[in-house]
């Protein structure tokens, strides 16, 4: 496959049976065959989506000491600010070069759940922040639970299969800036070759070169998406469940030409990460001679924690 496929969430959401058998054939292909689409008919809306940008490069523009307030120890950066540098991928030293910030689950109805997830950081300096970033969580949420569920009929599971794990899932909503680049990186890249640790990654801003996916052949294809568009990816916990039939494509960000070295560039990914007790053993049915069990059983909680360790934002 040398492009990325595009599908309508309209087709799924609307009453006809069969432009919905259409959107699950379409994406479950697609995930099957490259592990990315680019999907339209989501439910940010444009103002929404203009407000966030807005936002976000007012953040990522304050001093450093500010923003340096913000970046809260222990928590493995999994809510408010994480430095230049800071992360890496899997398998390498070199830090990418990004910073970002993450708002977390808004949880509803679980007290116990409230109490384990770190609570989202206030940013004094901007009030618009902190409600222009839940709007966006809430919106990319739904948006991904109905691509969920057209995955689910996909797998032959009932449609509600994935409802009951991503309801309160640790799901984080995350504002990358790549800022300029001012010198020649040594072995570092905006974002390094990885793959996804999550069930499935929606994607604002991947609206110009950067992003690359890479294809069975071992290609790497230019991931673009109209400004309408979201990027969807499977991650690795589906790609687990499903014994590896979706596919958790590996993808970059890739340095810019050397004239382009001087503009920001901002992406702002949606990862879609159920409750820690989802269990992510390999369903029976996607088990046979020609498909033997690849990965051991284990829950999302306890695959969640092995990775961030290996990503260098938890200790061991």
């Amino acid at each position: 496959m040398k492009h990325i496929p595009s599908v309508d969430l309209r087709d799924f959401t609307s009453e006809d049976p069969q432009r919905k058998q259409k959107f699950v054939r379409e994406i479950g292909s697609a995930f099957e065959e490259i592990g990315f689409v680019a999907l339209s008919g989501h439910f940010l809306s444009d103002s929404l989506v203009s407000s966030l940008y807005k936002e976000v490069k007012a953040f990522f523009a304050l001093p450093q000491e500010v923003k340096a307030k913000y970046e809260i120890e222990g928590i493995g950066g999994q809510r408010g600010y994480t430095s230049f540098g800071k992360e890496h991928a899997k398998g390498r030293s070199e830090g990418d070069l990004k910073e970002f910030w993450h708002f977390g689950q808004y949880v509803v109805d679980n007290p116990v759940l409230e109490a384990q997830y770190p609570p989202n950081v206030l940013v004094e300096e901007l009030p618009g922040f902190n409600q222009v970033g839940k709007e966006t969580y809430k919106m990319l949420e739904k948006t991904a639970s109905y691509v969920l569920r057209a995955l689910a009929l996909h797998l032959d599971l009932p449609e509600g299969y994935f409802d009951p794990y991503i309801h309160n899932g640790n799901s984080i909503l995350r504002p990358i800036h790549y800022p300029p680049i001012t010198q020649e990186p040594k072995n570092a890249v905006r974002a390094a070759a990885h793959g996804d640790i999550n069930l499935i990654t929606l994607l604002m801003g991947a609206h110009g070169k950067g992003l690359q996916v890479q294809n069975h052949e071992g290609e790497w294809i230019d991931a673009i998406a109209a400004p309408d568009q979201l990027m969807i990816n499977v991650g690795d916990m589906l790609s687990r469940l499903s014994n590896n039939r979706l596919k958790s494509t590996i993808h970059q960000v890739v340095n810019p030409p050397r004239d382009q070295w001087g503009a920001s560039r901002y992406s702002i990914p949606f990862f879609m990460h159920p409750v820690s007790e989802m269990p992510l053993n390999c369903l029976e049915h996607c088990i046979d001679e020609e498909h033997p069990k690849l990965y051991e059983d284990i829950t999302a909680g306890e695959f969640l924690h092995e990775r961030l360790i290996e990503l260098g934002l938890v200790k061991g």
